[in-house]
């Protein structure tokens, strides 16, 4: 079997590619394909329809805008925190910085609108390049648009306006080059990853997916040493040692970052804590009874169809893919998006690619689903999804209004955040840090630094396990709670209504409820 050959039986849709036009050339670049609408349809519900509020359900957003701001005021990276009533000055490894100092331009230009915005087309983009990629690896529309329904909605555990979807759009981008790269003519492609590491492990803490996706393509080109044809052999010895080289280039460039290995040591004392992973809901298991967790687990079973109807001829590639997918989307809740991502781009091509549909009307529509499908992959203007981004740029840039309209007000929810009691106290002028939820520490932080701080937010890594652990005794008014408030130094608290904390506070008779509305209360200790 010819070179020619082997890349066709494992990439099937080049040979659809090969086919004659079936659309004009102007037209390629005037119609919208089914990527572009799924693009568009994203990008639209979430800068200005219904998804539009679900991206700020998160505060941690407003601790990194004001880094961000922080890093272009100073022209430096933060090495110690600034955000603490109590820590302030200890050692804080950023490691997000750059996309802190993005976001925080990005809101000097245009608000939350415009981080808002930016978030939405990051995962906007997302989504439709792994229903793109789906589609070219061989994927029919039909399974494709099953799969994407699913992916989409096992994803929506982490829509939010937060630095891990860079990582969802880089995964995505790193699958593509090594599966693309396996082709021989095709091993150049493979020199964009450590450019692409140097990014990604000065935006997220997720670069560490890339390396599980590294160890799986070296494994499936060791494997193809074991092959009896000489060329297939030569072919899988020199893929390993490319694959070899560039995974220790991007190691090394993982070190190019403002902690250098520091932040490596940090990063592994992190992970493998098991109070963090234990407490931390986004660390722990999936939630079987919610709709992403289903939506996943139905993902699963598609996937295990497609393993039964292919018959033993799945590349092992594939099946370290799948395993990795499904372990890794099992194992936590944060991991659902990407292990959703992985498994469509992976399954959708084997479960068309091993179904049959040969006898009357299905074999009628799997024509007509064909022909759409080698329409869609010609169709490559993009015209529609750059005019909407022109568009929602404008928009932005003008306070969210366009021909004198409020079109875009990105806002956080007063229902879910103590927006009125917030109101209040920066009316008031109040310089007191406050005490709060960690899930609300980073909205205080937005409204009110750097004139205000917090005993606490979201970075649990910063705080440490002890501090956490301290936290927690006050939140749920475990034995000793008070005495830590008094170590701390607390006079001033904002925690929901209804918590069992505030009613503990109120019972004491050592606070005083300055400010109660139905999401929040504000209480002043008694002198």
């Amino acid at each position: 079997m010819s070179v020619l050959d082997r890349n066709t039986e494992l990439y099937p849709q080049r040979a659809a590619l090969q086919r004659p036009p079936a659309v004009a050339s102007a037209q390629t670049f005037l119609l919208p394909s089914i990527t572009d609408l799924v693009f568009i349809f994203l990008l639209i519900s979430f800068t200005y329809g219904a998804l539009a509020p679900r991206l700020l359900w998160d505060a941690g957003i407003g601790w990194h805008i004001r880094d961000g701001q922080n890093i272009l005021a100073t022209r430096s990276i933060p090495h110690v925190d600034s955000f603490s009533a109590t820590m302030s000055g200890r050692p804080w490894y950023a490691w997000e910085w750059l996309y802190d100092a993005i976001v925080g331009w990005i809101h000097n230009q245009a608000g939350l609108n415009g981080v808002v915005f930016i978030n939405a087309l990051v995962i906007a983009a997302t989504l439709a390049l792994v229903f793109r990629i789906t589609l070219r690896r061989g994927a029919g529309i039909a399974i494709s648009i099953v799969f994407f329904a699913l992916c989409a909605m096992a994803s929506s555990i982490h829509f939010l306006a937060r630095p891990h979807v860079i990582s969802w759009l880089l995964t995505a981008i790193w699958f593509w080059i090594l599966e693309t790269g396996r082709q021989p003519d095709m091993h150049r492609r493979l020199l964009w990853l450590p450019l692409l590491m140097l990014l990604w492990a000065n935006l997220h803490g997720g670069f560490l997916v890339a390396f599980f996706l590294l160890g799986i393509y070296i494994a499936d080109a060791l494997a193809g040493l074991l092959n009896r044809e000489v060329t297939v052999r030569g072919e899988a010895a020199h893929r390993a040692r490319t694959l070899g080289l560039i995974s220790i280039a991007s190691a090394l460039v993982t070190l190019i970052n403002p902690y250098g290995v520091n932040l490596h040591i940090h990063i592994y004392e992190y992970l493998t804590n098991r109070f963090f992973m234990q407490h931390i809901q986004e660390f722990q298991r999936p939630d079987l009874h919610t709709a992403p967790a289903q939506a996943f687990l139905l993902m699963v079973l598609l996937a295990v169809i497609g393993i039964i109807s292919a018959r033993g001829k799945l590349r092992s590639v594939e099946w370290l893919l799948i395993l990795f997918s499904i372990s890794s989307g099992m194992y936590a809740a944060r991991n659902l998006p990407v292990a959703s991502m992985l498994l469509m781009m992976v399954c959708a091509p084997v479960l068309t690619q091993h179904s049959s549909f040969r006898q009357g009307r299905l074999a009628r529509w799997k024509i007509v689903l064909d022909r759409t499908r080698e329409t869609e992959l010609r169709l490559r203007g993009h015209l529609w999804p750059a005019a909407l981004i022109a568009v929602t740029l404008f928009i932005c840039l003008h306070g969210g209004t366009l021909a004198g309209r409020q079109i875009m007000d990105a806002h956080f929810d007063p229902a879910r955040f103590p927006v009125k009691t917030v109101d209040v106290l920066e009316w008031g002028g109040i310089r007191e840090p406050i005490f709060t939820l960690d899930s609300w520490g980073g909205y205080f932080i937005y409204r009110l630094y750097p004139d205000t701080k917090v005993f606490i937010d979201d970075r649990h890594d910063f705080y440490g396990e002890a501090y956490i652990r301290d936290y927690l005794k006050v939140i749920h008014v475990e034995p000793g709670w008070e005495a830590v408030l008094d170590r701390l130094g607390v006079k001033l608290i904002v925690l929901p209504a209804k918590a069992k904390i505030s009613e503990a506070l109120r019972a004491s008779g050592r606070w005083k409820a300055s400010q109660d509305d139905s999401a929040s209360v504000a209480f002043e200790r008694q002198l």
